[in-house]
């Protein structure tokens, strides 16, 4: 078996890698029935059995299990994909009464006889063994289809009925050959152990110091010409820093070719070591200063004397507005960009808003009070409003009210002498009155007068009565 130490530890399951992966249930484990770990350099199957007894289908293929452990409560389980991992031995399976699939395929399973833990899972129909050492033993495909009689698919292969009975009448002859082939594997898998366990104790045997080159001379015996001479050396040293560092990348690349080109044996070790490799490189390249491009356009907000210039590495738009007693700086910042991405600093002189990194400087006209300034941001259009007062504002007169119409204005300019009335009264807004006023309830009164004004009407004459009229009572009137 795989022996593992503090430094191989690498990961197992938690409670929030569950329910991450459980996102197609709201997160809920208790009742969920189908899971994904895959690839998630799991160590050791562990608490899966007691979060999610109601589990059918189990994915841990790609990860780094030695053993198969912790899943006798799952008691509904229907398909288990163990493929791609560093199991050795078929077991703990027996409690997984529902089990139809099983997929160990390219595996580390040499000791065939293992499989005999499946018999009492009647359910059991389909099971892979494609790329375990077992695979290569002759007689292999007999003596698994003889063992479990309920197979109806090997490797993705259909066993036919005259097949197994062939591989019962067999199973005499051929048993006696797998447990010596299994025999000579597992001495094997010994061998190999110990070579892993020595290359282990080489890897981390500390170096012995020794003649590097160089000689050593007593510091306190060296003169005053000496002591100036390592003093060029060391600067000589300091300008070819960059070489050596050169040097030291392409060194470094070069061991990375030669341990991926170097030939080893697939083990679970070798599967171990080469991801522990992996990690160590990709967190030294994370912990790596990047180096500065020297195409890159070097950022200058500052003069050498002091004073700020203005920049807009964001490429935003944006409006300055400094009339008033205030200067309002309106960004046209990115409508779902989120406020957290967002600084606004106001300085004296000056004001930097940064948006995700990218700087906006803009030199103010006149000096503001920072303290009392105010940034808000438009839940509509996402835009960013800064609003600064000003140190000295500008002091105005309160706006004056005009009471007057245009109408009353002009009759103002044009009579210049005393009122035609006689009466002097007070002129009061027509718009202050709170009461209603019932004279134009009724329609335009302009259209009933006449265009030239009131004129002035003779009263009509009767016609008088002609001489011959007789007035008969008889008669009824013309109108």
């Amino acid at each position: 078996m795989l022996e593992l130490t503090k430094s191989t530890i690498l990961f197992s399951v938690t409670e929030d890698l569950i329910r991450k992966r459980a996102e197609h249930n709201e997160c809920v484990i208790a009742t969920l029935e189908e899971i994904s770990l895959h690839q998630q350099d799991i160590e050791r199957i562990e608490y899966i059995g007691k979060w999610c007894k109601h589990l059918k289908i189990l994915y841990l293929q790609n990860n780094l299990i030695p053993r198969i452990e912790n899943v006798n409560r799952l008691k509904e389980l229907e398909y288990l994909n163990m493929a791609i991992n560093n199991v050795e031995k078929i077991e703990n399976l027996e409690a997984c009464e529902s089990l139809q699939k099983l997929d160990m395929t390219v595996n580390f399973v040499g000791e065939i006889s293992s499989i005999k833990s499946l018999q009492g899972l009647s359910q059991l129909t389909e099971l892979y063994l494609t790329g375990n050492p077992c695979a290569d033993f002759e007689g292999y495909r007999q003596y698994v289809i003889a063992t479990l009689p309920q197979l109806k698919k090997l490797d993705g292969v259909p066993v036919e009925k005259s097949e197994r009975i062939l591989a019962v009448q067999a199973l005499q002859t051929i048993e006696p050959l797998i447990a010596e082939q299994e025999r000579a594997y597992l001495k094997k898998r010994e061998e190999q152990k110990e070579e892993a366990r020595r290359k282990q104790e080489r890897k981390n045997q500390p170096k012995k110091p020794g003649f590097d080159g160089r000689w050593y001379t007593d510091i306190n015996a060296q003169s005053t010409c000496q002591i100036e001479e390592v003093t060029e050396d060391t600067k000589e040293d300091e300008e070819s820093e960059k070489e050596k560092r050169k040097k030291k990348l392409e060194e470094e690349d070069a061991a990375e070719k030669a341990y991926w080109q170097e030939t080893t044996e697939f083990t679970p070790e070798s599967r171990v070591e080469m991801y522990e490799h992996t990690k160590a490189t990709k967190e030294k390249q994370e912990s790596k200063e990047p180096d500065e491009d020297p195409n890159k356009r070097q950022r200058r907000l500052q003069m050498e004397d002091g004073r700020m210039l203005n920049c807009n590495e964001a490429k935003v738009a944006f409006e300055l507005n400094d009339e008033g007693n205030c200067i309002e700086l309106d960004v046209s910042v990115f409508r779902h960009l989120d406020t957290s991405l967002c600084d606004v600093d106001v300085q004296p002189t000056y004001v930097r808003v940064t948006l995700k990194g990218k700087i906006l400087q803009l030199v103010l006209s006149e000096e503001v009070k920072p303290d009392s300034s105010t940034a808000r941001r438009s839940q509509t259009t996402g835009h960013l409003l800064v609003t600064m007062p000003k140190v000295n504002p500008v002091v105005t007169p309160a706006a004056s009210y005009d009471t007057k119409k245009d109408g009353d204005k002009k009759g103002d300019s044009q009579s210049t002498g005393p009122s035609q009335t006689g009466h002097e009264r007070l002129e009061v807004d027509p718009s202050s009155r709170k009461m209603v006023d019932l004279t134009n309830i009724s329609a335009d009164t302009s259209r009933s007068k006449e265009p030239l004004g009131h004129r002035w009407s003779r009263p009509v004459k009767e016609r008088p009565n002609s001489s011959d009229f007789v007035d008969d009572s008889d008669v009824p009137p013309l109108i």
